[in-house]
């Protein structure tokens, strides 16, 4: 899935065709950074290779240690309500970034090199396809950075991982792992009974927004989160996604 930053550069977001800032105003201080914490892989968007425009890129394998200096270009209206790479919807309001090789998701903070500003974003996305940029910025993480007028600013991007060492990293008390959701009960109740059957411990159905959601948790430690990610995976069920509650 490469729906969000498919097409190619134009001089203000990286993308083809007019783009642009939103009819609503935003000023830089709206901008709320993202919250970096552990989650596993998207089911879509992390390769390990794909193609676009004849070119081939390879996912990395992990974003420890990545840091990078280059220039930034933004996307805005035009994606806005689109899926992004790893499948989840274009929010222009939300500070969030689309990379060529970064594992999607991955944090990271980004530095606006001329003026010292910083944003952390979440790279969702996949791009800027386009030699002389290193990271696509949303148009909330441009504004805050200060770029939105000019297009393109020199930044620093630097990743934020939970790899390795950061296994026992805590998570907050309400960190859980969204299996499925259902618009049926019984449903739902037969992914939790086969969870525990085999195994996996803390599973349980809650009715939220008039869907019945399959959950396992809380989880306190980064590591525990991924080993039960993975089990549900080798199960034959869709990587889980993190939620809080």
């Amino acid at each position: 899935m490469l729906a969000g930053c498919g097409g190619g550069p134009s001089p203000q977001g990286g993308h083809d065709g007019p783009d642009g800032p939103p009819a609503s105003g935003m000023s830089a201080s709206d901008v709320r950074d993202a919250v970096p914490r552990y989650e596993p892989r998207s089911p879509y968007g992390n390769g390990p290779v794909y193609e676009v425009w004849g070119e081939r890129y390879r996912v990395m394998d992990s974003a420890a240690g990545y840091r990078e200096r280059g220039t930034a270009s933004w996307y805005g209206s035009k994606f806005h309500g689109r899926s992004t790479s790893s499948g989840e919807p274009y929010d222009l309001y939300k500070a969030t970034a689309a990379h060529r090789t970064l594992p999607l998701p991955t944090y990271a903070e980004v530095t606006n090199l001329d003026n010292g500003r910083t944003v952390v974003v979440k790279v969702n996305d996949r791009g800027p396809f386009h030699s002389e940029r290193i990271i696509d910025l949303s148009y909330a993480a441009a504004l805050k950075l200060g770029i939105v007028q000019q297009g393109t600013g020199r930044v620093e991007v630097r990743a934020i991982t939970f790899d390795g060492q950061d296994a026992n990293a805590k998570l907050s008390d309400d960190t859980y792992l969204q299996v499925g959701a259902f618009s049926r009960k019984d449903s739902a109740k037969r992914v939790e009974d086969d969870l525990q059957d085999h195994g996996v411990r803390d599973v349980d159905v809650k009715r939220v927004d008039g869907l019945y959601k399959v959950l396992v948790g809380p989880f306190k430690r980064a590591g525990d989160l991924a080993a039960t990610a993975n089990r549900v995976v080798e199960l034959g069920y869709e990587r889980p996604h993190t939620v809080t509650r």
